[in-house]
């Protein structure tokens, strides 16, 4: 998923109510008659204008309005009658998950500004102060416990204030920055993206944009009786770009690279990987994750304060501090993340089985994925120093829920399903193709399926009787 980042601009204006008074002035009802006020200077002209109007001319007796000017001194303009006040939209603030992505970086050198001083300041201390020093903290260990401990008492009060409860899964999650935010983030991540890749966007009427807005489409249909899914209107754009890549932001925009639509087998697969990203936002992931990060964040400026204090040296305080970075990142972040991608995983299988695809072809995909990271020669990482689960623990998950699925997918009243099952077909078409490669290619002598009982035993079923169910 990419980094939300942008920076929002606003500007408001409140027109003149005639050529000779200014923004700053004021009109009231009082007594039936107009009257004018202002804090800015009129001229001579202007002021006798006024005064003439306010003898002359009382106020239609019809509802009136009043308009806080947006910017600049409080000023409050009130108009009776069917005159109009033409005005521009209010500033509109900064989303808060940008306000903190942009403060990120000086909340941590602040940290270290404060505990290297703070290192600094004691080494420059006498011994006798410093004993000093010692002493009065002892003397007051009681008060500085309950300090700490209101401390600690208002932060759980905060977390336990800002607890939510998934949809569709019923998790208990910790979300800081609301889905309004993000859908304002998303915004202005849509309009980056779109002039990022604006030479690169398929037009409309291309079959592969044809393509994924049916299957979009037909992914909120079925599933429309989801609040978070109907909710959301959803628009496409296919990008012409070989990266293995689609991502759906939290107001609905899809955004598909024509690389990963290359690499699906079907559209079953598409329906599944589509299902997939589609899940991330109805679910809210980009706001649970970043709230998270958030508060992980706030304590670990706290550690991080204290590394710099503590570390007789920069040096070692720097190290201190690379340390604390990867040790958030193995087990805190990427834990979460992997997390958040498994569920999207298990609930864009339910909304492509409610859709009626075969997921079936679910497992199958991350069984391509796998096997195409080992023609391109990609290394191998463990998982716990990845964001993602594994290829192969994907297909094993995803091959715990098909059942599940199968069964969601008979209840919605979906057409019956073919009798090959494609995972055995997958895998016995990978074993005929690399026993025939492998003898011309040695670098092909490592390749091979994952190993599956049920799934061998099914293809080898269908390699005795190949015409069944093809």
């Amino acid at each position: 998923m990419a980094l939300l980042s942008a920076t929002l601009t606003g500007s408001g204006r409140v027109s003149s109510l005639s050529a000779r008074l200014t923004s700053c002035s004021r009109v009231y009802r009082h007594g039936g008659r107009a009257v004018f006020r202002s804090s800015a200077r009129l001229s001579p002209g202007a002021t006798a204008a006024a005064a003439a109007v306010s003898a002359r001319t009382p106020l239609p007796q019809t509802p009136c309005f009043r308009l806080w000017r947006p910017v600049g001194p409080p000023v409050l303009l009130t108009r009776c009658g069917p005159r109009h006040i033409h005005t521009s939209g209010p500033l509109r603030a900064l989303p808060a998950p940008l306000v903190w992505l942009l403060l990120k970086p000086l909340q941590k050198v602040l940290a270290v500004v404060l505990g290297r001083s703070i290192r600094k300041w004691w080494a420059a201390l006498p011994p006798d102060r410093r004993q000093l020093a010692r002493q009065a903290a002892w003397r007051n260990r009681w008060p500085l416990a309950a300090g700490a401990t209101v401390v600690a008492a208002i932060a759980a009060l905060f977390l336990l204030t800002h607890l939510d409860e998934s949809p569709l899964t019923g998790r208990t999650r910790l979300l800081v920055f609301s889905r309004d935010n993000y859908m304002e983030l998303a915004a202005l991540a849509t309009e980056d993206y779109l002039e990022e890749y604006a030479e690169q966007l398929v037009p409309a009427d291309d079959p592969r944009h044809q393509l994924v807005e049916r299957v979009v489409q037909h992914l909120a249909e079925r599933n429309k009786d989801i609040p978070e899914m109907s909710s959301i209107p959803w628009n496409i754009h296919v990008i012409q770009d070989p990266n293995l890549n689609a991502f759906v932001l939290a107001n609905g925009e899809v955004f598909m690279f024509s690389g990963m639509m290359e690499t699906l087998a079907d559209i079953h697969q598409l329906t599944f990987v589509l299902g997939h990203e589609m899940a991330h936002a109805i679910l809210g992931h980009n706001a649970e994750q970043a709230s998270l990060s958030h508060v992980v964040d706030l304590l670990s400026l706290i550690l991080l304060t204290a590394i710099w204090a503590v570390c007789p040296r920069d040096s070692l305080a720097a190290l201190g501090h690379w340390i604390q970075g990867k040790l958030v990142q193995l087990m805190f972040r990427r834990p979460y993340s992997r997390k958040l991608e498994a569920e999207a995983d298990k609930i864009g299988m339910q909304l492509a089985a409610k859709a009626c695809a075969d997921v079936r072809a679910a497992p199958v995909f991350w069984q391509q994925m796998e096997i195409a990271d080992q023609l391109r020669g990609e290394p191998t990482v463990p998982e716990w120093l990845s964001t993602h689960p594994s290829h192969r623990n994907r297909v094993t998950q995803m091959d715990r829920l098909v059942p599940q699925a199968l069964e969601l997918r008979e209840r919605c009243g979906c057409p019956a399903l073919r009798a090959a099952d494609p995972r055995a077909v997958f895998s016995q078409s990978v074993r005929v193709l690399l026993d025939k490669d492998k003898a011309k290619d040695p670098r092909l002598h490592h390749l091979h399926p994952p190993p599956h009982p049920r799934r061998d035993a099914a293809a080898a079923a269908l390699q005795a009787q190949p015409g069944a169910g093809a």
